[in-house]
């Protein structure tokens, strides 16, 4: 694992946990995390994520993570958790959200919790931090998909302050969509 002795961090969530915009050395432990949770998610009867289990990155995160697109969330020297916004709409945000409000949207994807960090709020806290911790030029709201059949997940995103826009479908599923005007 690499040292994350660093002076660049770009914030603090829940008193003791540094924000990091990843670099390129951070790409395998992020990798990692998603790999993990995947075989988290398996291991409760879920496929959510099960694509990373087969190498499959849907939503490329070396290449976001290069583009400045992946952010860590570091307790200590341990990942506790990442997300990814991005700024340009991916091939799966146009499918799910249609061709308007791309220009304006900030698209959260991969929100991952280091399952030892699991329990302590901070898939909250990064939620909340992604929505007024952190702004873009030009951009004015944050939109997030999640599995349609997952109440629990739905209920967070709504008790996070996002609003529930509708359902979208794919071949991959139906996924509730989610919006949230920066404050």
């Amino acid at each position: 694992m690499p040292s994350f002795a660093r002076t660049d961090s770009i914030g603090v969530i829940q008193g003791n946990i540094n924000v990091f915009q990843a670099k390129s050395e951070d790409t395998e432990d992020v990798l990692q995390l998603l790999v993990r949770t995947a075989e988290w998610l398996r291991s409760k009867n879920s496929t959510q994520w099960s694509g990373l289990l087969q190498g499959e990155d849907s939503h490329r995160t070396p290449e976001a993570i290069k583009r400045g697109e992946v952010y860590i969330f570091m307790q200590g020297e341990v990942l506790a958790g990442m997300v990814m916004l991005m700024l340009k709409e991916s091939a799966w945000d146009r499918e799910l959200w249609g061709e308007e409000g791309h220009e304006s949207s900030v698209y959260l994807h991969r929100l991952n919790i280091n399952r030892e960090a699991a329990g302590t709020n901070l898939g909250e806290a990064i939620v909340r931090w992604a929505g007024s911790g952190i702004h873009f030029a030009g951009k004015d709201r944050i939109r997030l998909d999640c599995i349609a059949n997952n109440p629990v997940l739905n209920r967070f995103y709504r008790s996070c302050g996002y609003e529930y826009i509708g359902l979208a479908s794919n071949s991959m599923g139906e996924f509730s969509k989610y919006e949230k005007r920066y404050d």
